[in-house]
């Protein structure tokens, strides 16, 4: 209990120190006009109030992510509680910041741009492939999750059927992608991101109260299949550390951020709260069932991270409020699926400077992307998860060597950013080099090639990019 309580501690720390160091580091200005301002639409630039924005942005990159991959990584034993904290504050925190400051300071482009800007048109177009397959794999794992828990709510007819569900969901994503940010997105998801919150809060403090046996960290591997820590926890934990998707949904606030002063409230603070999110999900799996860890391994087994969700929160909250924070669980993945088409029609929007304030251009891109979102809940959700996992924490790292880049050329502080992007470099090569969907090469060769990048990749960057001139930002 004492490394859980400690651990929730250095989050709520991370983010009025560690977020006030990257905020000067970066240099917020209040009195620079933001594009909410400047190329207001009605449709994607629409000025709010940072903390609706908040809990838009708390809601959006939460999804399941900080609670079913925490869950997972709780497999691993309590050193998943060091992951949690150290990836939220220093490389989860910093890529959420930068990824939605850098939109602010251009135009509130799509994330594939900003790379562009910053390590070039090869790495643009890399990115633009990269986040929209990423997104359209969010939008359709956030579709086929929700569907399948709807559908064993123990409802009868049709409305036990995934099918039908599916194309409820698929219908609502339609409406949400299309219309006005401000007429759906903006009144009703700060209500859901208050419920998360609640949602989490809820658990956290029945776990303190309770005295539930949350174990201290260690560094002994629990996992029940053998998975090595090294990358698989930092691949398992994406949301609730450091997620690519994120760097995919900071631009969509970012266009509606009214001033520069709100960016570490909006897009660092989310990041903590949703690392606290993880952290007490992290923290239930590994304490709740009989026998601890092993507990969860027999529960996970039995019906994956839902039926932990589903007896975790009946046991810590009761009746009523377990049915809440299920249907809470079952919100979010929606919300963050919904969002991920948004952010995935303004990034080929953005690729190909098409204008979106005609609904027909809306239209265009959002009809035929939703139509491949919907055709992949057909294939196997394991293997859409696999590539998923991979995929995003790849984002994540491109994203912070842009972030690293773009404060070498302004003559910042860059190892704020240069650290955890090469941490991440060896993390995404070390799994795919070794994991089924990859290469399948054992650890004698994956271990040491994965760092041999990240080594050469940090060595490249040092070499070259303090070289490139200063790239002007938007007026």
């Amino acid at each position: 209990m004492v490394s859980f309580l400690i651990s929730l501690a250095a989050l709520v720390a991370g983010y009025f120190i560690y977020g006030a160091v990257v905020d000067r580091v970066f240099g917020s200005d209040p009195n620079r006009k933001t594009p909410a301002v400047t190329k207001a639409d009605g449709i994607d630039f629409v000025e709010l109030p940072w903390y609706r924005i908040f809990l838009i942005q708390l809601l959006n990159i939460a999804g399941l992510g900080p609670i079913f991959g925490a869950i997972m990584g709780a497999l691993f034993g309590p050193m998943a509680f060091l992951w949690i904290v150290l990836g939220t504050i220093f490389a989860g925190g910093v890529h959420d910041y930068f990824s939605g400051m850098l939109s602010l300071r251009h135009d509130g482009k799509s994330i594939s741009e900003i790379v562009g800007i910053y390590l070039g048109d090869k790495a643009r177009l890399v990115m633009r492939v990269f986040s929209i397959v990423l997104l359209v794999l969010v939008g359709t794992v956030f579709m086929y999750g929700p569907a399948g828990l709807l559908a064993n709510l123990g409802m009868k007819g049709i409305f036990a059927q995934k099918q039908f569900w599916l194309v409820l969901i698929l219908a609502y994503y339609f409406i949400a992608t299309v219309v006005p940010v401000d007429k759906l997105i903006g009144r009703l998801y700060p209500v859901f991101g208050a419920v998360l919150l609640i949602m989490a809060l809820g658990v956290g403090g029945a776990i303190i109260l309770g005295g539930l046996p949350v174990p201290e960290i260690n560094f002994v591997n629990t996992h029940p299949k053998g998975l090595t820590i090294w990358p698989m926890l930092f691949i398992t934990i994406a949301c609730g550390a450091i997620s690519g998707f994120h760097s995919t949904q900071s631009p969509v606030m970012a266009r509606c951020l009214p001033n520069e002063k709100y960016g570490r409230r909006v897009f660092y603070g989310a990041m903590i709260g949703e690392g606290i999110i993880a952290l007490i999900w992290a923290a239930a799996a590994m304490s709740f069932f009989p026998g601890g860890i092993a507990g969860l391994s027999e529960v996970t087994a039995q019906g994956g991270a839902g039926l932990v969700v589903n007896q975790v929160s009946i046991g810590l909250l009761g009746g009523v409020g377990g049915f809440l924070a299920i249907l809470g669980v079952i919100a979010c993945p929606i919300t963050s699926g919904d969002t991920a088409f948004r952010s995935a029609r303004l990034t080929i929007a953005d690729s190909m400077n098409m204008d979106q304030a005609p609904i027909k251009n809306r239209l265009l891109i959002a009809i035929p992307m939703l139509a491949v979102g919907f055709t992949l809940t057909f294939i196997d959700f394991s293997i859409i998860w696999r590539y998923f996992a991979w995929s995003n924490q790849t984002l994540a790292t491109i994203v912070l060597w842009a972030s690293a880049a773009y404060l070498v050329i302004n003559k910042k502080f860059h190892w704020m950013a240069t650290i955890p992007a090469t941490f991440m470099t060896a993390v995404v090569t070390t799994y795919i080099l070794q994991a089924p969907e990859g290469f399948k090469l054992p650890v004698t060769i994956s271990y040491p090639v994965g760092i041999v990048v990240a080594i050469t990749l940090l060595a490249l960057f040092i070499w070259r990019m303090p070289k490139k001139e200063a790239i002007p930002e938007a007026a």
